[in-house]
């Protein structure tokens, strides 16, 4: 398969012009807020550099790699992931040595902003009080409880497994699940304790008790923003504003901030907005940020989605035809071409999102090379078992007549398959539908942004601005297919003929 991904390479080069400074920020609120500090930043330092935000673009390792390559300019991060999760095959022994071993990465890093997000271990705070627990180290008498981490924390170098060997803690029921969801989870009572950021604005809204770190565990995670070192040649006015960052915001500010996003329903614009005008003591202008109406959002999102689902669907029909008439004329040859495809229909969606990334980078390349690579299976068997499904006598018939391999194809065969040929491609386009929803995690933008947002926020209402124009996209594409079938395919040949 190395020419599909050499022809997908060729297809979607990174190219990105000179004159666009690209933030990205992770998967949770203080991030994304962050994030859009630092591009608003970006914009009022320079009216002649487009400013784009990826938001919601996953974990530290995505955003780290991505940066490193390219890909993006800056987004926030802590000094705790970069030495124990990011750089820590250096085995640095404290936050000094960051800086020097970024440089040598192409990365700079600001001065802390302000506040320390370390991680902590939570509880409801009745839960606590039940069973007398104050410190992580009171965990070890009750072995029974149930854990729920954040994915990431599950696998950090600084995340669970190490935590668990310091404090030698017996608990085996920890589940992954998305940060955000986790709360959820431990208020309803499905789940005993919690990894905490302790800039959460749950931890108060919730009242939780959050377990003291009598070991020392955890290190300080000051927030810093980490840009690519040659912004400052290209850029120097945005380098100098994201600079100029540093100390401006303290703890209490940034809970305020997580507060006024996550439980009075601002928008992270509108937040970090009022933010650097409060910093320069201006008057902030609400309209200069206001969120775009749900009627646009759907709109972006819809134009989105389709430029996911159009450009996988056409590459994959321009490489699933040849391959099923190749697997139809050559039956050995066939159960390989099914066998391969097959095997790439199994690959886990999001561990091929993050493969992806390496050679196409953030953004829709990468989401469209998978889409792409999970439409052929439904395509290929459906044009494969259209022709295969022929009779001989048909087939004698057309060679009797004197047509060539080529005509006897486009003329007879194709479409007297063109029912199941049909049937593989409408498959295939409702279910990258579906599955293009993954590609927000990875900067792709379409319904899978809201949905993310939707989860992170606890919105049911963005959640469902995400998955009924999905799933009306998936219909309308079943109609059309429908009424294509009605149209293309003579009375004779349709389904009860």
């Amino acid at each position: 398969m190395r020419w599909i991904v050499l022809v997908l390479v060729t297809c979607f080069g990174v190219v990105r012009a000179q004159e666009t400074f690209v933030v990205g920020s992770k998967l949770f609120t203080e991030s994304v807020v962050l994030g859009e500090i630092v591009a608003l930043a970006a914009k009022e330092a320079t009216g002649d550099v487009e400013v784009l935000h990826r938001d919601q673009l996953g974990g530290s390792q995505i955003l780290f790699n991505a940066l490193v390559a390219g890909e993006i300019d800056a987004y926030p991060e802590y000094t705790g992931t970069l030495r124990l999760e990011l750089l820590k095959s250096l085995g640095l022994a404290s936050d000094e040595g960051i800086a020097s071993a970024l440089v040598e990465r192409g990365v700079r890093m600001t001065w802390p902003l302000g506040f320390n997000n370390t991680y902590a271990l939570g509880m409801t705070a009745e839960r606590a009080r039940e069973l007398g627990v104050t410190t992580t180290s009171d965990l070890l008498d009750h072995p029974d409880l149930h854990f729920g981490f954040s994915n990431e924390f599950l696998d950090r170098g600084d995340g669970w497994p190490a935590l668990r060997d310091a404090y030698r803690l017996p608990q085996d029921r920890v589940r992954g699940l998305d940060h955000a969801l986790a709360y959820r989870g431990l208020v309803a009572g499905d789940i005993d304790v919690i990894d905490l950021y302790s800039t959460d604005a749950e931890i108060t809204y919730y009242g939780l008790a959050v377990l003291e770190d009598d070991l020392v565990f955890f290190p300080r995670y000051d927030a810093v923003i980490l840009y690519r070192a040659d912004v400052a040649q290209r850029m120097p006015r945005v380098a100098a504003a994201i600079d100029e960052l540093a100390g401006s915001i303290d703890e209490s500010l940034m809970v305020s901030m997580n507060e006024r996003v996550k439980l009075s329903g601002e928008s992270e614009a509108n937040v970090a907005g009022s933010f650097l005008a409060e910093r320069e003591g201006q008057e902030f202008d609400s309209q200069a940020t206001q969120a775009v109406g749900v009627i646009g959002r759907v709109a972006t999102a819809t134009r989105e989605h389709a430029w996911l689902v159009g450009v996988s669907m056409a590459l994959a029909t321009v490489v699933a035809v040849p391959l099923g008439v190749w697997a139809s004329a050559r039956p050995a040859d066939g159960q390989v071409i099914l066998g391969i495809v097959g095997v790439l229909q199994t690959i886990p969606s999001l561990a091929l999102l993050v493969v992806l990334i390496r050679p196409f980078g953030v953004g829709d390349k990468p989401a469209i090379a998978a889409l792409f690579l999970y439409a052929l299976l439904p395509m290929v068997r459906g044009v494969q078992a259209g022709l295969a499904g022929i009779p001989a006598s048909t087939i004698d018939s057309a060679r009797a007549i004197g047509l060539g391999w080529f005509a006897r194809l486009c003329v007879v065969e194709i479409p007297l398959a063109a029912r199941p040929i049909l049937a593989g491609i409408k498959t295939s386009a409702v279910i990258t539908v579906g599955f293009a929803t993954l590609g927000a995690l990875i900067g792709a933008g379409g319904y899978g942004k809201p949905i993310l947002t939707g989860i992170r926020l606890d919105d049911f209402g963005l959640i469902l601005e995400g998955a009924v124009p999905a799933a009306v996209m998936a219909l309308a594409i079943q109609f059309a297919f429908e009424l294509f079938e009605r149209l293309a395919i003579p009375r004779g040949l349709r389904r009860g003929r």
